[in-house]
């Protein structure tokens, strides 16, 4: 009877050693292949400038650009403009730079005002996008100038 019981127990560490091999097989697989399609997106963003999306039922692992391809791509827009405008440069911000604190509040800003018209032309109530409005409006007073 202890044979059969010190059977089971060696049969039952050997699964436990095999789950624990697969799990981490699995993780490392896993790590990997999301490596691989970050970089195809970026490389599928600098290629032909727009975001390579996920299929639909894929939620959870969106992957965000990081800021310095976004900032490089920017500057990249703004410099032909630059040569083509005859008139006075537009005056640099402070610093050289541009808050980006301050630059995602106003496009925040930008596309509550647009919700805001949108909703009074359909005849919908506005109080909400009112609100929110005045509340990024007081974050950019709180941020900073206005710019």
């Amino acid at each position: 009877m202890t044979d059969v019981i010190t059977e089971y127990q060696k049969w039952k560490q050997q699964g436990e050693d095999l789950r624990v091999q697969a799990k981490q097989a699995m993780e490392t697989r896993f790590r990997e292949l999301l490596s691989e399609a970050v970089r195809i997106a970026e490389e599928y963003r600098a290629d032909f400038g727009a975001p390579l999306k996920p299929a639909l039922p894929i939620t959870a692992f969106r992957y965000k650009a990081a800021a310095k391809s976004r900032a490089k791509k920017i500057i990249a827009k703004q410099e032909p403009a630059r040569k083509n405008d005859r008139g006075t440069p537009a005056p640099a911000p402070p610093g050289g730079k541009a808050n980006p604190k301050i630059t995602g509040l106003q496009k925040r800003l930008a596309t509550a005002k647009k919700k805001l018209e949108e909703a009074k032309a359909a005849g919908k109530p506005t109080q909400a996008l009112e609100d929110r409005i005045y509340e990024i409006e007081d974050d950019l007073r709180l941020a900073g100038p206005a710019q």
